[in-house]
C-alpha cells in the first residue's frame, strides 16, 4: 500500500501538472525514482525516452495526469516530485537560493537585484528543508542551468534541469510554499537577470582569415567544436574525452578555459565543466611515468 508521503507527493504533482508544469517523480534523495530500463545494458545509452519505457529523468516529464500516475505507480518509494524547466510553453526557470555554507542566496540576489537595477516580481516560491528557497519564473525560451554564476548561493535550473516541488519530502525534509505564494502566478524572469544567467559566447575563432594554419591550432580548433556540438546527454562524456586528447597533446593547461567555456554554453554548469576539465588532467598527469 502507498505510504502518505507517496500519495501527497502525487496529488501535489497532479496539481503542478494541472498549472501546464510537467512533472515526473523523485526519491528521497531528490534523483529521479523511476529506475532506468538500461541499467543493466553493458553500454552506456542516450536513449532519452525512445525506447517508449519510462526511466529516463527529466525526459519522462509529463502533465498527462494518467502518465503521472503511472510513474508513481511502478516507484511506489517516490516521495517527492521535480519540476522540468525550460519547457514550452512557461520555459520554467528556476532559481535555487542557498543559505547554507557560510553564504546566503537570497540577501546575494536582492543585492544584485539592486545593483543591476531590476525588481523581483512576485511569483511562485518554495521554501526549502535548509532554509533557501526556489523562485519560479516564466521566459521566453529556454535558459541553461548553471551555478554560481549569478553570485554565491544563486544557481539556476534551466532546460535539462528540475527544480523539487511544494508537496515533497526529501532525507532533507519537506519543501513548501511560501506562505501566499499559492495565489501568485508564475511572473516573467526581469529581463537583465536573464541577460546576466546567458552563458558566455561560444570561444573565438583562431587568429587568421580562414581556418587555422597550424596542425596544433586544427586540432584545438577541433576538440572546442567537438564539445560545443555535444547533445544534452553526452556533454559531460565529450567534454572529458576533448580534455584528455588536449593534455595527452602537451595543450591541456591552455586549452582549458576554451574547453569549459564551450561546455558551458552546451549547458553545463562552469562547476561541473571545469571539474570535468580538471578531473582529465589529474588522470593525464598520473599516466605519466
Amino acid at each position: 500500500m502507498p505510504r502518505p508521503d507517496h500519495i501527497r507527493a502525487l496529488h501535489a504533482a497532479l496539481l503542478t501538472a494541472a498549472r501546464g508544469l510537467p512533472v515526473i517523480p523523485l526519491s528521497r534523495t531528490k534523483l529521479p525514482a523511476v529506475r532506468s530500463p538500461h541499467r543493466d545494458e553493458p553500454r552506456l545509452t542516450a536513449c532519452r525516452g525512445e525506447c517508449g519505457r519510462p526511466g529516463h529523468g527529466v525526459h519522462d516529464a509529463t502533465t498527462d495526469p494518467d502518465r503521472i500516475r503511472a510513474l508513481f505507480a511502478v516507484a511506489p518509494w517516490a516521495t517527492g516530485y521535480g519540476v522540468a524547466c525550460g519547457r514550452a510553453p512557461y520555459h520554467l526557470v528556476g532559481v535555487d537560493l542557498d543559505v547554507k555554507h557560510g553564504f546566503d542566496g537570497v540577501a546575494a540576489l536582492h543585492s544584485l537585484a539592486r545593483t543591476q537595477g531590476f525588481a523581483l516580481p512576485q511569483t511562485v516560491t518554495v521554501l526549502t528543508p535548509s532554509g533557501g528557497r526556489h523562485l519560479w519564473f516564466s521566459a521566453p525560451g529556454p535558459v541553461p542551468n548553471s551555478v554560481g554564476r549569478l553570485g554565491r548561493g544563486i544557481d539556476v535550473r534551466g532546460l535539462g534541469g528540475y527544480v523539487v516541488g511544494p508537496g515533497s519530502r526529501t532525507l532533507a525534509g519537506r519543501y513548501l510554499l511560501a506562505p501566499g505564494s499559492d495565489g501568485h502566478p508564475l511572473a516573467a524572469a526581469p529581463a537583465q537577470l536573464l541577460k546576466l544567467a546567458a552563458p558566455p559566447p561560444p570561444p573565438p575563432p583562431a587568429p587568421g582569415a580562414g581556418a587555422p594554419r597550424h596542425p596544433a591550432e586544427k586540432r584545438a580548433a577541433a576538440l572546442v567544436r567537438f564539445v560545443l556540438d555535444s547533445r544534452e546527454g553526452e556533454r559531460n562524456g565529450r567534454l572529458f574525452w576533448a580534455a584528455c586528447r588536449a593534455y595527452d597533446a602537451g595543450m591541456g593547461d591552455a586549452l582549458a578555459p576554451a574547453l569549459v567555456t564551450a561546455a558551458v554554453h552546451t549547458g553545463l554548469s562552469e562547476r561541473e565543466a571545469a571539474a570535468t576539465v580538471a578531473s582529465a588532467g589529474r588522470l593525464r598527469s598520473s599516466a605519466e611515468p
